[in-house]
């Protein structure tokens, strides 16, 4: 008898993982010779994997990333693997617009194109930006939302070209208080848990209502833009929660959460699907087309969104 609830157990698992969390391979034969993406937070997790499968492609690879030694060896991997000598670092801290701006300078100089930006990086973690944004809301959002604005030129000339932007099932738990968004000039008292995965929230929302809103902006042109969620993945994106925390996750991960190989799979999609271009604005998750929350299809919250705010 016990054999029977062992074997049972054993099909459930494997019925609820491969059905719900395993999620769909992108398999699409598609070749990127002679063109050229950048991925932010490239290191490690799925932008590592999605920098790796793009290698792979033949695409000329630029690993935009704040810790240099992790990026210069996350890129010597990825050559090795992918055979693809075109895979280069190139200096980039999310949470700080000033290094942003610098990306983006160097960039412009030292690269003739840029077919597909992947603003892939992302944190749950407490703290402030350089400028005194909120720290999820500075890297996940702000950082990005000026990079892409300092390379659309650039995406405009090397049309068809495409901007992803990583999001998350969680935006749907999101909300935007502009009063929040601004920078803190005072002393930012210590965030629990459940204040940093409110702000993770919050921005993810943000990624999703800037894509709409950029979708509409880019209307005529032959970028397109999109948004997505990779999946339920345990990556290194957690290694900022606190020790109890991934303690706890850390059985459930194991058991049930995607690797990074799968959780790019989406993102891929979104990168090299053909025939996806009317669909320029909107949300993705397992290689295919979703509704978004609520709050995620309010367009004056979106225009709002793009209001300056950025020093």
């Amino acid at each position: 008898m016990y054999l029977y609830v062992v074997a049972a157990s054993v099909w459930v698992y494997v019925l609820v993982f491969y059905g719900l969390f395993k999620g769909t391979r992108f398999l699409s034969p598609a070749r990127l010779k002679g063109r050229t993406v950048v991925i932010t937070g490239s290191n490690t997790g799925i932008g590592k994997s999605t920098a790796l499968e793009l290698a792979k492609r033949g695409a000329r690879v630029i690993l935009a990333c704040r810790n240099k030694e992790k990026a210069e060896a996350a890129a010597f991997d990825i050559r090795s693997e992918s055979g693809n000598p075109q895979v280069v670092f190139m200096q980039l801290d999310l949470a700080s617009l000033k290094s942003v701006r610098s990306f983006a300078e160097t960039f412009l100089k030292t690269e003739p194109r840029l077919d597909i930006l992947i603003n892939n990086a992302g944190v749950i973690s407490p703290g402030c930006t350089e400028e005194g944004f909120d720290l999820a809301f500075g890297v996940n959002h702000l950082g990005h939302f000026l990079l892409t604005s300092l390379l659309l030129e650039r995406l405009r000339r090397c049309g068809p070209s495409r901007v992803i932007t990583v999001s998350a099932l969680l935006h749907r738990f999101g909300s935007i208080d502009f009063q929040l968004l601004a920078p803190q000039t005072d002393a930012v008292p210590p965030q629990s848990a459940w204040s940093s995965l409110q702000a993770y929230c919050n921005s993810k929302l943000c990624n999703v209502l800037f894509t709409r809103e950029l979708a509409n902006r880019l209307e005529g042109t032959d970028v397109t833009c999109y948004t997505l969620h990779p999946g339920v993945i345990y990556t290194e994106l957690c290694c900022n929660l606190s020790q109890w925390l991934q303690l706890l996750m850390m059985p459930l991960a194991k058991l049930f959460l995607l690797d990074p190989s799968g959780g790019c799979q989406t993102t891929l999609y979104c990168a090299l699907q053909e025939g996806i271009e009317p669909l320029s604005g909107r949300y993705f998750s397992n290689c295919a087309l979703q509704q978004v929350g609520a709050n995620g299809r309010d367009d004056g919250l979106a225009k709002k969104l793009w209001e300056p705010r950025i020093p």
